[in-house]
This record gives C-alpha cells, structure tokens and sequence, in this order.
C-alpha cells in the first residue's frame, strides 16, 4: 500500500569476485546459508539527481555521509504492479534505507507530475523533503540479475550477488524494459554481504582463502565516472585531430 513504510538499518560491504571465486564461494555456502524462493531475479532501478549531476559526484568523492533516491522494481513492471521509492542514506559503513510502496503509475505522478500520493506517512514526508531540497530529476535507468541469500541460523544476515550490471541515458522508465549497456566486459559478480553485526568465523575464513577484500564500488557513481571518462577522451582526442589539422 501507498503509506506503508519501510526502515532497513545494516553494514553492507562489496566485494568482486571471478567466475572461478564465485563458483568456489557458492559451493562453500551452502551448509551457512539458503538462497531465496525467488532465485534468479531482474532488480530494475531508476536514479533521481540533479540537474547537474551534483549527488552521484559528491558520492564519488566518498564523503562521511552521503544519500541518494531511487525507484525500484522487481523485473519488469507495469502501471498497476507495485515498485519501492526508497531513500537510502550511508554514514560511514551503516546504511539505513528508508522505502515506500507505490503503483508504478502512483510513483512516476508523483516524481515526474508533482502528483503526491493520497496515502502519507513519515517516510513519504522525508522523500518530499528530499525531492523539493535537490530539485531531482530521473537521470538513470540501471539493471542487473541477482541472486540472494540469507544465514540459516540468521535470515537477517544477507548476500547478494549481482551480474550483467546495465544502464541507459534515455527511455528512464522501469516499464520500457531492460535493454541497456554492459558496464563490464567480463562476467564479474559484485557480492554484497549486508550484516547488523560482526562476520561469522566460517565466512572470515572463507574470505581469506579466496583473498577477497572489501571494495568501493557504487553501481551508479561507476557508471558515472565511465561516462566522464570517456567523454574526456573523446574531447582530448577531437583537440588532438584539430591541432593536426592546423599545422
């Protein structure tokens, strides 16, 4: 329903693992932990900023605290299916993240027409806030398949495993479909590993003998930087062309 409100408060850290870690990791979990009901699952999400870009590059500069809005949905919705707005804040490694459920066509009145949604809640107040504060706009489409987990002896205590991360610049609605640009060129998964307290032994141990460690990965700030990057060469390389030209 409209008003219903979410509060998620946990540490979450990213790692990168290979086919090959992966495979490894997958068939060392099982005896700790359950994949969920829904298997392999297509999460859809739009991200709001400003005009400038100003959220996604203050992330990038890792700052103590940071917060960003997006739109999600669980595969491909259409106007009646329900999506999550969620704002999610960062303080240091603590995520707290804070989400609503709306129809589609609930959710796109009110980020796209200033429609607000008849339910309220304390929630939908601090997303109203937010909106009106940056003055957001939709400025990405982002996908990806991914596969959860959660502990057998705590469902609290998740993983998540994320694959074939997608983006686009236009078409920003969650009903158009997934088709988007590959961000890696490999088949890495990104694995989140989202606790309220400390790692058990076994995935410590696990961790160690895969030599994997903690990464700073942001899904939109990469594919911000890759953008930026890009358009940097494009521009050195059209100075290079003119100067050639001129000589």
């Amino acid at each position: 329903m409209a008003g219903n409100g979410y509060i998620f408060q946990r540490v979450e850290k990213k790692y990168m693992l290979t086919p090959a870690q992966y495979t490894e990791f997958i068939e060392a979990i099982g005896p700790y932990m359950i994949p969920d009901d829904y298997g392999l699952s297509k999460i859809c999400n739009i991200y709001f900023d400003t005009e400038n870009d100003e959220l996604v590059r203050l992330s990038n500069e890792k700052p103590v605290y940071k917060e960003k809005l997006r739109l999600r949905s669980y595969g491909i919705p259409g106007a009646d299916d329900n999506v999550y707005l969620e704002l999610k804040k960062k303080y240091r490694d603590v995520v707290y993240k804070r989400r609503i459920s709306l129809k589609l066509s609930e959710a796109e009145d009110y980020l796209l027409r200033g429609i607000r949604p008849k339910k309220d809640s304390q929630v939908l107040r601090e997303i109203d806030y937010f909106i009106a504060f940056h003055k957001t706009v939709p400025k990405l489409y982002l996908a990806y398949d991914r596969i959860a987990w959660y502990g057998r002896e705590d469902p609290d205590f998740r993983m998540t495993f994320d694959s074939h991360i997608r983006s686009r610049r236009n078409h920003l609605s969650l009903s158009f479909g997934d088709a988007a640009d590959e961000l890696f060129l490999r088949d890495y998964w990104l694995l989140e590993v989202k606790a309220a307290k400390a790692y058990p032994l076994w995935l410590v141990r696990l961790m160690e003998k895969l030599s994997l460690y903690p990464v700073s990965f942001s899904k939109y700030g990469t594919i911000y930087k890759k953008e930026v990057t890009a358009g940097i060469g494009r521009s050195l390389a059209f100075q290079k062309n003119m100067e050639f030209l001129e000589q």
